[in-house]
């Protein structure tokens, strides 16, 4: 299956792997490029001399283009912005705020620039100030969400802007590929299926949550602080409940998510710690290596798309 997004992007699938922070890193990112999706480094909070070292990483496990997310808002996007062009990175998408004013800095070093979208408003901007894809990621993905789903969103993205588009939230098999280049799509983004891949170094306490997930077993928190994640539920996610109960004060939603994350990933605080995680965790029921997901999941695309349908 072949997309604008892999000439432009020089991969063999058109998927990538979402940029999960404090998870997705050079062992994850590389097996994903290797085998032939885009993966792509979290940059996160970290400190840029920590993704730099995984940049490294990852130019030494693969050949191949690999990205780096860089998150906005974070208080190193300035020196993460410069790292990737001193290191030679080939893609940055980005998450929580505008890239506008790295652009320049990104296109002079043949960066391509692919934003992560919430809504056509935003995909436009986005684009005006030279984007080269976006990413539409509906409300069903893990970590930060945003309203729509991602059925409502892909389409009118897609009918708004020329460039490519990336459907995320919510895929995780075959039928989600199928369904996402229905709906206009020139490529998908997949974050919670490859939190089982075997390359992923995830605790496995939190590789075990998200394959003993049922369908209901997501929710969203935080959205009184206006920056609503979806997480499996456990104990830290009903502490969030009830303060939204009581609309605490944000300074207690801070303080309940310090070090919440780091708990799940690197503790495997399955309790108190911050499962991030798609409503398309009930889905994923096996740990494989990056390669066995992707060919198994575009294999199932390719014969569902492939199908007559005429009954």
């Amino acid at each position: 299956m072949k997309s604008r997004i892999c000439e432009l992007l020089e991969i063999e699938y058109p998927i990538f792997q979402g940029a999960m922070a404090r998870i997705s890193d050079a062992s994850l990112a590389s097996a994903v490029s290797e085998a032939g999706g885009l993966g792509i480094i979290a940059g996160g909070t970290a400190p840029v001399d920590y993704v730099r070292t995984e940049v490294r990483k990852a130019k030494e496990l693969t050949k191949k283009p690999f990205g780096v997310n860089i998150m906005l808002l974070s208080e190193n996007a300035d020196e993460i912005a410069k790292m990737v062009c001193e290191e030679g990175v080939k893609v940055v998408t980005t998450g929580a705020g505008a890239p506008g004013k790295y652009m320049e800095m990104w296109k002079s070093h043949g960066i391509k620039v692919i934003p992560v979208v919430p809504s056509v408003a935003i995909a436009k901007r986005m684009v005006r100030s030279g984007a080269d894809a976006v990413i539409a990621e509906g409300t069903e993905s893990g970590g930060h969400v945003g309203e729509l789903t991602t059925m409502v969103l892909v389409p009118q993205v897609v009918d708004a802007v020329e460039v490519p588009v990336i459907a995320a939230g919510g895929i995780a098999d075959g039928r989600g590929i199928a369904a996402a280049f229905m709906l206009g799509a020139d490529a998908i983004q997949v974050g919670t299926r490859f939190l089982s891949a075997h390359e992923c170094t995830v605790h496995q306490n939190y590789k075990q949550k998200v394959l003993n997930a049922k369908d209901i077993d997501t929710v969203v928190t935080g959205r009184p602080t206006g920056h609503p994640v979806r997480v499996l539920k456990n104990k830290l996610s009903r502490q969030f409940t009830e303060l939204e109960a009581k609309a605490a004060p944000l300074e207690e939603f801070e303080t309940l998510g310090i070090g919440a994350l780091a708990k799940a990933v690197v503790e495997g605080d399955i309790n108190y710690g911050s499962i991030m995680a798609g409503q398309i965790a009930a889905i994923v029921k096996k740990e494989q290596s990056c390669k066995e997901i992707i060919t198994e999941m575009f294999a199932e695309a390719e014969q569902l798309l492939s199908k007559n349908w005429n009954r």
